[in-house]
């Protein structure tokens, strides 16, 4: 039975800030409730109404998990979240009628997939670096049209390459609104940043939507995508001696810092390098910490921890545009991984594989439809950019082919596909016929090449598809020799740098609503 189409809602804040709403279940009504928003928060001005219902957090479906479980997995998505919510009124109706709230044809336009048909609209972070021949781009403003516009934007130049495109309107210039100066004061406004500039735009369709939602465009709301400098992020599995790093602080550089790295451990093969600055533990920003609350955060990870780490290069270009590194987090893994909170404090040699034994290499999977299709469901989560794989049927196509929960995929049938719109693939897996090529990288692979630089091709899988098979026509790319075996990946901090402090959640819970009996319903601010 189809059912009513939930609204898709993206919340971004800033650290310690919250999303401005309470999230309640209540004696008498069914669902998780959105109640007492706040004026002018982050919920209101993206259009959340009371009693609205959430169906789904970041592409999980909640409707029918226990409050505590909703309530935890919006606290750790981190500074972003998505909603799929459904109105009072519409959602009462649903469930009157019987309908698969759980189904993802419930609603979607594209019914044999997950997820959302298009990303949300963002606004986008483009920092230029001026070069002999200047920036490569001219400005514009037209009579009765509110902002000044990029045009003449040269080809091959430093704001081509940077991500800016013709008609993207102007919002904010390091850091600064600019939005209403004049053409003049706009060119005087460039000259005298001088070589580098990190522009906040918008393009027509993210005009058009920030518009309709009357929503002011700011950073938190931005891609970092087109950003040429990058944090890392360190995926680290502790072997009995550590993960193989120090931690240190400098009287003159606030902030924690990675000290020296032992040759060979987790922390060296994870990427992670003398002087980084450490930024957030597993998606949890730590600049407000203190050296030992940083040390126990680490170590409450249990033996798997994820870094957020900057270099000095990096940093600089980050604080030119005011922007928070936590937004690479997210556009990279959308919410911190699910690791166990508690894990034995050693575990055996041999459970942890060898750094020669690490497989970060892509894999290209063939699949044949069968009568029950390819098996797998593909998720893109709005404002999250990439698709991955989801609930791959055991003993279908997909898990014949190799397919796993949370593969990222980077080809289909040949065609790259990381920056796609997901109808976009869509529409390529259907086009495919009865035979499927997938290239997919497991997420730890997919970060490691990432961070190294190396394009994921199909030069990188180890076995190539026979001669028997009609491989896909990829195309020729140079092979680019990996010698960076010194750059970038995970680490943990030696036993001797581990005083253990306690320190209090970020996020806790109100009391419930006075007016109701404790068991009556339960209230969690968010």
């Amino acid at each position: 039975m189809a059912g009513p189409k939930p609204r898709i809602i993206t919340l971004s804040k800033r650290e310690g800030q919250g999303y401005g709403f309470y999230l309640r279940v209540e004696h008498g009504e069914e669902g998780h409730l959105i109640r007492a928003l706040e004026m002018g928060g982050v919920a209101e001005l993206a259009g959340l109404k009371d009693g609205d219902r959430i169906i789904r957090v970041n592409g999980n479906f909640v409707d029918s998990m226990e409050h505590s479980q909703v309530a935890d997995l919006v606290r750790k998505s981190g500074m972003s979240v998505t909603l799929h919510v459904l109105g009072e009124e519409a959602y009462k109706s649903a469930k009157a009628k019987g309908v698969n709230l759980a189904d993802p044809q419930s609603g979607q336009t594209q019914p044999t997939m997950n997820g959302v048909s298009a990303p949300a609209a963002k606004a986008k972070l483009c920092y230029l670096h001026k070069s002999s021949s200047g920036f490569g781009f001219s400005l514009k403003s037209t009579k009765d049209t509110h902002g000044i516009f990029m045009t003449e934007v040269l080809s091959g130049g430093v704001a081509d390459q940077a991500g800016v495109e013709r008609g993207d309107r102007i919002v904010e210039i390091n850091s600064e609104n600019v939005e209403r100066l004049s053409h003049d004061q706009m060119v005087q406004k460039i000259k005298a940043a001088g070589d580098k500039l990190m522009f906040l735009l918008v393009d027509e369709d993210a005009d058009k939507f920030f518009k309709s939602k009357g929503i002011r465009p700011s950073v938190a709301n931005a891609t970092v995508r087109h950003l040429q400098h990058k944090p890392r992020i360190a995926d680290m599995t502790k072997r009995p001696d550590g993960y193989g790093f120090m931690l240190k602080e400098d009287p003159k550089h606030p902030g924690h810092y990675v000290g020296e790295i032992d040759k060979g451990s987790p922390a060296e093969q994870a990427g992670l390098k003398k002087k980084d600055r450490l930024v957030a533990v597993n998606g949890q920003e730590i600049d407000n910490c203190s050296h030992e609350q940083v040390v126990e955060k680490i170590a409450q990870q249990g033996n798997k921890c994820s870094l957020l780490v900057l270099d000095a290069e990096t940093e600089k270009m980050y604080k030119l545009g005011d922007v928070s590194p936590l937004l690479y987090w997210e556009e990279m893994r959308g919410s911190p991984p699910g690791y166990p909170e508690h894990e034995a404090e050693a575990i055996p040699a041999l459970a942890v594989p060898a750094p020669a034994d690490v497989d970060h290499k892509p894999k290209l999977c063939r699949l044949e439809r069968t009568a029950a299709g390819f098996g797998f469901h593909l998720n893109g989560i709005q404002g999250i950019q990439g698709q991955y794989i989801k609930e791959v049927v055991k003993g279908g196509a997909a898990d014949k082919a190799g397919l796993e929960d949370d593969d990222i995929v980077v080809e289909v049938n040949g065609v790259n596909v990381e920056n796609s719109m997901h109808e976009d693939v869509v529409d390529l897996i259907r086009k495919s016929g009865n035979t499927l090529f997938l290239l997919v990288a497991d997420r730890m692979a997919y970060e490691h090449l990432k961070a190294r630089g190396i394009p994921i091709t199909l030069q990188l899988v180890n076995k190539e598809p026979s001669n028997d098979d009609p491989a896909p026509a990829y195309p020729e790319e140079d092979e680019r020799k990996d010698t960076e075996s010194d750059n970038e990946r995970p680490a943990t901090p030696p036993a001797e740098t581990r005083s253990r402090s306690s320190s209090s959640s970020s996020s806790s819970s109100s009391s419930s609503s006075a007016s109701a009996p404790a068991s009556a319903s339960e209230d969690e601010r968010l």
